[in-house]
């Protein structure tokens, strides 16, 4: 054990020098310095990483890397605390730096404005024990998880949205589990959620991060070993009742392409994208709309809108956005429609289902349409005009928000 802690350091992490039972009769001291000693990385700096981040830096670990090429919005502060309203527009990983450096000096941070990627993953991990994922894209985790195998790095990794949120340790020690065993193909892409598109209660989210910090925690200081660890799955729920549930998971599987035994990928493989994880994992295709089909926010304003009302007749307004979307911002009349594209597409094709919603509609119409970014309004443009057979169909490059950011910034933006 190198190092001796400072009397200042004896001060700030005496209370939880002195808890007993967790040390695996360690001295205490020797106990800190394993955490003084220790480098961990946290890739992402949101909503996860913000609690994780406090209290890992709280309790003492001498070095912190931070991965985040995004910058601080206003949206992010409901959940992500450790930015602040006077860091809008500053790096996230530059404003966690600033805040752990005002927590705790003891710590040391290195800040990476960078998204991680096959090109850097393995020049950014070797240098850390510990990796920490704390982002929400499935084709993040099948890199991070792969580098972690080859490199030899216990990976704690955590993901949640909406009131809910899960946790697992992966590749502890080399000895197992890694991502590709508990999902060895990805998800279908329509069916993987996101905090932007589906929603993220801060408080949920946020108890999430702190269980990662936890089990970060036990890795570092040795309370897992490779004679006691059994391989686990948290699952958390916030609403209506809260509850934690712990499942018991598989060991390695002798067959996994990363970490089993006839490993297929490599670190070559990686680095020269033979392993294309963004071609593995998917994404759904949004770009169906041709040219023609697209029209910009001051087209539709010129063409079709007064700002209340539309310009000309047999012309309608829809926005496709899910209805408690459409409820907190919209266009405060009612001759724009929300019919959500999950309602237009159930509907499959069936002319009477959408006159019953409104009632003019007819093929020869002409339609605008509307979603929050201007993605799922090109997938109703093709519901449209290949389904209803309305030609005349237009959807609105960058959606409602694009319209408030080029239009009318006094509609609120959420």
């Amino acid at each position: 054990m190198t190092g001796a802690l400072t009397n200042e350091e004896f001060s700030r992490y005496g209370r939880q020098m002195i808890v007993q039972g967790i040390s695996n009769n360690r001295d205490p001291i020797d106990h800190q310095l394993l955490l003084k000693n220790s480098k961990i990385c946290v890739f992402g700096a949101g909503g996860l990483a913000a609690p994780c981040l406090s209290y890992l830096a709280g309790a003492g670990v001498g070095e912190i890397g931070i991965i985040d090429d995004d910058i601080v919005e206003t949206s992010n502060l409901h959940r992500q605390i450790i930015h602040s309203t006077s860091k809008k527009g500053e790096l996230k990983c530059k404003s966690a730096e600033k805040f752990i450096n005002d927590l705790n000096p003891h710590v040391k941070v290195n800040a990476h404005p960078v998204r991680l990627t096959n090109d850097n993953a393995f020049e950014i991990f070797k240098d850390y024990d510990v990796i920490l994922d704390c982002t929400d894209t499935p084709m993040t985790r099948y890199l991070a998880s792969d580098v972690s195998v080859i490199l030899g790095k216990t990976l704690v990794s955590a993901s949640g949205v909406n009131t809910e949120g899960q946790l697992t340790i992966l590749n502890f020690e080399n000895i197992g589990p890694c991502y590709r065993c508990f999902h060895p193909k990805p998800p279908p892409p329509n069916t993987v959620s996101s905090c932007s598109a589906n929603g993220v209660i801060g408080a949920c989210i946020g108890l999430v991060g702190i269980m990662q910090a936890v089990e970060a925690l036990k890795v570092i200081q040795k309370v897992y070993t490779k004679e006691n660890f059994e391989p686990f799955m948290l699952q958390y729920s916030g609403y209506m009742d809260q509850s934690l549930r712990r499942f018991r998971m598989r060991k390695r599987r002798s067959d996994c392409i990363s970490c089993g035994d006839n490993r297929e990928i490599t670190k070559d493989k990686i680095e020269s994208y033979e392993i294309n994880y963004m071609s593995f994992c998917g994404s759904r295709n949004y770009d169906v709309a041709e040219k023609s089909e697209r029209i910009t926010p001051k087209e539709f304003k010129d063409k079709y809108w007064t700002g209340k009302d539309i310009k000309s007749e047999n012309t309608f307004i829809i926005d496709v956005r899910p209805s408690h979307h459409y409820k907190i911002s919209n266009f405060q009349t009612d001759v724009v429609k929300n019919i959500p594209l999950e309602t237009l597409s159930s509907f499959k094709g069936d002319m009477n289902k959408l006159k019953a919603v409104i009632p003019d509609l007819n093929e020869d119409s002409e339609v605008v349409l509307f979603c929050r970014h201007g993605n799922d309004s090109r997938l109703a443009t093709r519901e449209l005009k290949d389904k209803f057979g309305i030609k005349n169909t237009k959807d609105v490059i960058g959606g409602f928000f694009e319209y408030i950011n080029q239009i009318d910034p006094s509609i609120p933006k959420y």
